[in-house]
């Protein structure tokens, strides 16, 4: 059985001194009385119908990893996710999840303020199919050619926009910064 798991809890100084007296008593750590305790319990627990293993085993979405991080690492860490306007947590979830699936994370703020700058383009796509219709019927005086330029400027300056914001979201994810100016 591999001893990779981990178990942590506080007692009262009474506990932790009747533990410490029956550990010597057994010539035996705290840590190993602790553990032979827990797999008594346990045993006994399987024996009376309690839950298999395997249906212990699912993966909770709410797992939790714990990470020990230089302090220094912890100062990065958090400046990073502080410029992105999310939790270190968050931030490190997604860090992982972006090594190990060969993504690139958009954070759920700045995917929306993306959807929110697309629905408004689209707006002004329909209102442009508006203005197209009502001058194919003659309802409408047609634009002028600074109209259209501007109209076409404006379309560009977006769409080079929405590319840069992703680029460089792609790129602080694989050098581990973050440009905070678009």
């Amino acid at each position: 059985m591999a001893n990779d798991a981990f178990i942590q809890f506080r007692v009262t100084p009474e506990v932790k001194t009747i533990l410490r007296a029956l550990a010597e008593r057994e010539q035996i750590t705290e840590s190993a009385l602790v553990r032979q305790l827990v797999e008594v319990m346990l045993r006994t627990q399987i024996k009376q119908g309690g839950p298999k293993l395997e249906e212990l085993e699912r993966v909770s979405r709410d797992a939790r990893l714990y990470v020990r991080l230089e302090p220094e690492d912890r100062l990065l860490l958090a400046s990073r996710a502080t410029s992105r306007g999310i939790r270190s947590a968050t931030y490190v979830a997604l860090l992982v999840r972006a090594h190990l699936r060969g993504v690139t994370p958009v954070p759920k703020e700045e995917m929306q303020a993306l959807k929110r700058s697309i629905a408004e383009l689209s707006a002004v796509g329909r209102n442009l199919n508006q203005i197209a219709r009502a001058l194919n019927q003659g309802k409408a005086a047609a634009p002028g050619r600074d109209d259209l330029k501007a109209m076409l400027k404006v379309a560009e300056g977006l769409r080079d926009h929405f590319k840069a914001v992703l680029k460089a979201n792609e790129q602080s994810w694989e050098q581990g910064h973050v440009e905070t100016s678009h």
